[in-house]
């Protein structure tokens, strides 16, 4: 995977003046060693704090090695001015945990347990907002696992710091859900590039004779088995280059990039392919490329790739499952948990089962409705493999205000006899959580899939960025809060 940030974290003992240091240090070590027996790296720094002058030589040091995710760790009662002035001044993101007691005797005792409330208090007067686990007390042992799951966490804070998001053509007219305002964005620390289709078109013209263009379309033949279409993959490779080079040639001072493309209608007439199979290659490589000009589609693909190291795509949500077909999902599963998502051919092969270059066929209805598919041919087509899933989308509203949504769920094992990439995804409750937080919420219809369960962390990512509206498919029994409660 290219495109991904590199995440060094580093752990800072922190100790209160009148509890002995030792303890502090003693403490730290254990959760180091705890670390390195889970394959956790942590940078240990040095620098026990118990002054602001220590925060300001830890800081240092930190900055000395490299360390762009900070693990504070009270290891005793802690101070609280000078932890916290590490955790506001620290650029990037931060963890807070403290250490459970060993025993109770008066040399051993941290009360790490109390300083962790005065700790988060002082953040709120400084107005920094840290991230701290659910259970942020803990073992060595307890808190390595905490630190491991920050890892994918503080790679998605890392790399957004640092992200251009381009953008060809305006969103479609009959797509205005993927129209969203940017500042947002900016607030994140997002760049966003919106160009032309003309602007790609121009750069797509100028790597015609390319001579890159054959080894690419050699590999592309590799991956899907021989080449499905004779002399048809250089078209895509060409354009697969183009997009490279633009994003090579644009990022600046950006380090990492993702693109939010319109694809049709006109993209066909005028390229001659449809780009399902070029955005899906990218997506595989860490470089999602969202389809109808999504910016925001392409930022939660990137978040789902940040946080769990894998290809993401971008499904919409698409239609019900047929009765006759929803009676063969699994007995704890309703047919109302069922949905199918689908797109033209943006999944990466690997989450495809026997993928297939095909061309699309509502394209091909209005485009090329009496002849042989030319204009249409280039989507990547298959039913995902069977697997978890977990649904997710960053999306602003049309105050500007971020919300988001985390839903847990899988791809069922049941084919769908239909076309482009789709698969049978059952969510627990799905129906509720489809009018209260999807309709009720006004999410446009993509959303972006990562194939494993990731809530956790993107919970916690999104929690990070501000967002205080996150709707998650809530249990039978918990209502929404706009829910009839009238309803049968």
């Amino acid at each position: 995977m290219v495109n991904m940030p590199v995440v060094k974290a580093g752990i800072v003992a922190v100790s209160r003046d009148c509890f002995p240091m030792s303890l502090s240090q003693k403490r730290r070590e254990a959760v180091v060693a705890a670390c390195g027996e889970r394959g956790v790296a942590l940078y240990e720094a040095k620098t026990t704090v118990e002054s602001e002058t220590d925060a300001v030589a830890a800081l240092r040091e930190l900055s000395d090695n490299g360390v762009n995710a900070l693990v504070l760790f009270l290891g005793n009662f802690g101070p609280e001015g000078p932890e916290t002035y590490i955790v506001q001044e620290f650029k990037g993101p931060a963890l807070v945990v403290a250490a459970a007691e060993e025993q109770s005797d008066i040399d051993g005792r941290g009360d790490a347990f109390c300083g962790l409330l005065n700790c988060s208090y002082n953040l709120g007067l400084r107005g920094v907002d840290a991230i701290i686990p659910e259970k942020p007390v803990g073992s060595a042992a307890e808190l390595a696992a905490e630190i491991e799951s920050f890892l994918p966490v503080a790679r998605a804070l890392v790399g957004i710091k640092k992200l251009k998001i381009f953008s060809f053509g305006p969103r479609p007219y009959d797509f205005l859900a993927c129209n969203a305002p940017i500042k947002p964005l900016y607030d994140l620390g997002v760049t966003v590039m919106e160009n032309s289709e003309l602007d790609l078109f121009a750069s797509y013209k100028a790597h015609e004779g390319d001579r890159r263009i054959d080894a690419v379309a050699s590999d592309m033949a590799k991956e899907l088995g021989g080449e499905p279409y004779a002399g048809f993959l250089p078209r895509l490779a060409q354009y697969e280059l183009t997009l490279l080079d633009f994003m090579e040639k644009n990022l600046g001072y950006c380090e990492f990039g993702v693109f939010a493309n319109k694809c049709w209608p006109a993209f066909q007439t005028e390229f001659r392919f449809v780009p399902c199979y070029v955005n899906a290659r990218l997506a595989s490589r860490g470089i999602p490329v969202a389809c109808e000009a999504d910016i925001y589609g392409a930022l939660s693909e990137l978040l789902i790739t940040y946080v769990t190291g894998k290809p993401a795509t971008l499904l919409d949500i698409n239609n019900t499952v047929p009765t006759s077909m929803a009676v063969g999902a699994p007995k704890q599963y309703q047919p109302s948990d069922l949905f199918m998502g689908f797109h033209c051919g943006n999944t990466a092969p690997c989450y495809l089962r026997k993928p297939k270059m095909s061309h699309q066929a509502i394209m091909k209805r209005s485009l090329e409705p009496d002849s042989e598919p030319d204009i249409t041919r280039g989507t990547l087509e298959g039913d995902l493999i069977a697997g978890p899933v977990t649904l997710f989308r960053l999306q602003a509203d049309a105050t500007g205000t971020l919300k988001s949504y985390i839903a847990e769920g899988e791809v069922l094992d049941m084919p769908t006899q239909s076309f482009g990439g789709i698969g049978v995804i059952a969510v627990p409750e799905l129906a509720r959580f489809y009018r209260h937080v999807l309709v009720g919420g006004k999410f446009p219809h993509h959303a972006g899939i990562a194939f494993g369960h990731a809530g956790r962390a993107l919970f916690e990512v999104v929690k990070a960025l501000g967002v205080d509206d996150i709707g998650f498919n809530q249990p039978k029994g918990m209502r929404y809060p706009r829910e009839n409660p009238f309803t049968v």
